[in-house]
């Protein structure tokens, strides 16, 4: 049997990365926790597919300039699909439609590994798994 897979979005603008701040629900991957928007493949699906699916349900965002496959980070549970993607609009013209906060992540908030949410009034860690991805990413040619 194959491994489920997910796809996700390393949304970039001006050296900074939107990220969502998982709920604070136990049984989800990453509770409580920063990291990217994105997820399971629905069935036929291809990741690039799901991908602008996923960002229209969790942020109604449609995706003006064509992803970058990133790459891929497999673990024994899941096969990640992962895609940088230029944000082109402010966050006023989006809605948060899943996730307890969101906000633009720094690299230096990524180096630190964490990012305040003014919803939860708290540090919040990056997800590990998120954060290597990011710190890939910040060494990688695509990083503006």
């Amino acid at each position: 049997m194959s491994k489920p897979e997910v796809a996700i979005a390393i949304l970039h603008h001006n050296q900074q990365f939107l990220l969502q701040l998982r709920d604070n629900i136990p049984n989800i991957a990453a509770p409580g926790q920063w990291a990217f928007f994105g997820g399971h493949l629905e069935p036929g699906e291809t990741p690039s597919q799901a991908l602008h699916r996923e960002l229209l349900e969790e942020i109604n965002y449609t995706l003006t300039v064509p992803p970058i496959k990133f790459g891929e980070y497999p673990d024994q549970r899941v096969q990640r699909h992962v895609f940088a993607c230029s944000l082109t609009v402010s966050l006023e013209e989006l809605t948060l439609r899943e996730g307890w906060d969101w906000g633009w992540v720094t690299p230096e908030d990524v180096v630190r590994g964490d990012r305040h949410s003014p919803i939860a009034q708290e540090v919040r860690p990056i997800s590990v798994l998120h954060r290597k991805i990011l710190l890939d990413f910040m060494k990688s040619q695509y990083f503006d």
